[in-house]
């Protein structure tokens, strides 16, 4: 199957959860109105049990949205093709909307770490990723989201700038990406740089999920601002800000609120998906009117 062939399917341009273990009771019995669900890959690679009785339930009523963490696609050596195979066995199971992974590395040699780790902006290590994108979707027989990652060091390496880095990918293998607005704010301010300008060298035209999120905040040895990438607040105002500034580029498009540690109850995770619907509503409107108005 080649790249332009393979099945391209698209989640509603509406505000989506995590869905956790902790909700799902709630969610089967009042049905809230989101657009969306998405679950770590890893989390549901087991044969049966709880997590697949409760997540088919769920994906019966919702758009289901696939995020991987461990293929680390960005990594020196092969792809896991046992890995892949789970992956694709998901896949065939639940048949989501949408699967993304992460421009990172994770693994080495036989040992695992338990981060997404940065890799230089070079011509190899873009043919590699290249490779492995292709790879992946060949195996899944799904197209893949690759997502922009937060980071916290640059390498002197690095020749080719981050956004022209994943443009080349999505060209080269006919990949979508997906555009993580807080980890374009948290690199931002760690290196010194404007998120704003970010997004707007950014190909919105391939981006097919948003992810918003909350961080945290330090300051390194100079004094100066660190921003952790910890998913466990709100979303911050400078990133919704950011998210505004986005949307006006790109229309609305589907909005992943991302809550994995320290996790709320429902409710404050619906408020925060209501936040994002309201905007995406807003944005909708705006270009409709723009639209008549020209016409």
């Amino acid at each position: 199957m080649s790249a332009s062939k393979i099945p391209t399917s698209a989640l509603p341009a509406r505000a989506g959860l995590g869905l956790k273990p902790e909700h799902y009771e709630t969610i089967l019995a009042d049905r809230p109105d989101i657009g969306f669900f998405e679950v770590h890959a890893e989390n549901y690679m087991g044969a049966g049990g709880p997590p697949h009785r409760y997540l088919e339930a769920v994906s019966a009523l919702y758009p289901l949205s696939l995020h991987g963490v461990g293929l680390s696609i960005g990594a020196a050596h092969a792809l896991d093709k046992a890995h892949l195979k789970r992956l694709r066995g998901l896949i065939d199971r639940y048949r989501p909307q949408s699967f993304s992974e992460h421009l990172a590395w994770s693994t080495h040699d036989t040992g695992f770490l338990n981060d997404l780790l940065p890799l230089p902006y070079t011509p190899e290590t873009l043919a590699r990723v290249i490779d492995h994108v292709d790879e992946t979707q060949q195996a899944l027989g799904q197209r893949l989201l690759l997502e922009n990652p937060a980071t916290y060091v640059l390498f002197a390496d690095s020749t080719i700038d981050e956004a022209d880095f994943l443009a080349a990918i999505a060209e080269r293998t006919a990949c979508g990406l997906l555009l993580d607005v807080n980890n374009v704010m948290v690199s931002a301010v760690n290196h010194r740089l404007d998120a704003a300008t970010y997004i707007d060298r950014f190909p919105v035209e391939l981006v097919g999920e948003i992810h918003l999120a909350g961080y945290d905040e330090a300051v390194d040895d100079a004094g100066d601002r660190l921003l952790i990438d910890t998913h466990g607040t709100a979303v911050k105002a400078d990133v919704m800000a950011l998210y505004e500034h986005t949307l006006a580029r790109s229309g609305p498009l589907p909005t992943l609120i991302e809550w994995d540690n320290d996790v709320p109850d429902f409710v404050t995770l619906q408020t925060e998906a209501a936040r994002a619907d309201a905007m995406l509503a807003a944005e909708a409107l705006g270009r409709n009117k723009r639209r008549i108005r020209a016409a």
